[in-house]
């Protein structure tokens, strides 16, 4: 059983600094047993990145739609995983009111971080709370889970002008503010004709490992992935000016590319 100690020594272990600004996405059951369970792994990152900022992604696009257009931030749920939703009940965790693609912050500028998130009409925009962690040098724990889970990589292409990876229409969502002010906000959501794309990203994963973008770890049974979001994105970038639809299949990038 694994312990709060054990769990910050894997993020000491896999590279972490205790004042990164670090998003984690997160695969609860991937951790195995832990000591007073989900809980205590929440402690162990909030305590060793006490002077850095800590993010989770909080996205709710899984529940928002035509029907129902609403997002609340301080009541709706996240639809990415326990360890999101039991970061958002923390104290001093600051939520943005992005209304599909939300993120939780806390810990060194989390209000200015979150913060305005409502302006904006896409999913992953450049000003965005995903362009400020590139703005930021952050890094991105993959925490159990693997790279098609990188929503950054929404946003790089987003930021590409990449065709065919937004809706057509607007989704005529509205924001309930903590004030109970409504905002209307049109978004065109994430979408391709070619599918989920995403189901692609992992094969970024060799070369940010050859170029060490990412580093392997453990964090207590978890194959993890720890990522340079700037590395991430200016090589992905530089990947999809060679060709924009690298994503619409899982060939291998031509190593040609990234081996020198």
């Amino acid at each position: 059983m694994y312990t709060k100690n054990d769990i910050i020594n894997s993020l000491i272990d896999i590279g972490i600094k205790q004042t990164d600004t670090l998003m984690v996405h997160s695969s609860m059951k991937s951790i195995g047993e832990v000591e007073n369970g989900a809980d205590t792994v929440l402690d162990a990152f909030i305590e060793y990145m006490g002077d850095g900022l800590l993010i989770f992604p909080t996205h709710t696009w899984a529940q928002i739609n035509d029907q129902h257009n609403t997002f609340t931030p301080e009541t709706d749920p996240s639809c990415v995983g326990i360890l999101s939703n039991l970061f958002l009940k923390r104290p001093n965790v600051i939520r943005s009111w992005h209304p599909t693609h939300s993120i939780a912050a806390r810990g060194k500028d989390a209000v200015e971080f979150a913060s305005g998130e409502e302006l904006w009409d896409t999913s992953c925009p450049r000003g965005g709370c995903l362009g400020k962690l590139y703005d930021r040098n952050a890094k991105i724990l993959f925490l159990g889970c693997s790279l098609k889970k990188n929503t950054f990589l929404h946003g790089v292409e987003e930021w590409n002008n990449i065709p065919q990876r937004r809706t057509d229409t607007y989704l005529q969502l509205k924001i309930i503010t903590p004030n109970s002010e409504v905002i209307d906000r049109p978004i065109r959501g994430i979408y391709s004709p070619l599918g989920d794309v995403s189901e692609h990203y992992d094969k970024m994963q060799k070369p940010f490992i050859y170029t060490s973008i990412a580093k392997k770890g453990l964090i207590g049974d978890a194959e993890s992935w720890l990522c340079d979001a700037v590395g991430m994105a200016d090589l992905t970038t530089s990947f999809l000016k060679r060709n924009p639809d690298l994503f619409a299949d899982d060939n291998d990038i031509p190593t040609q590319w990234y081996i020198k």
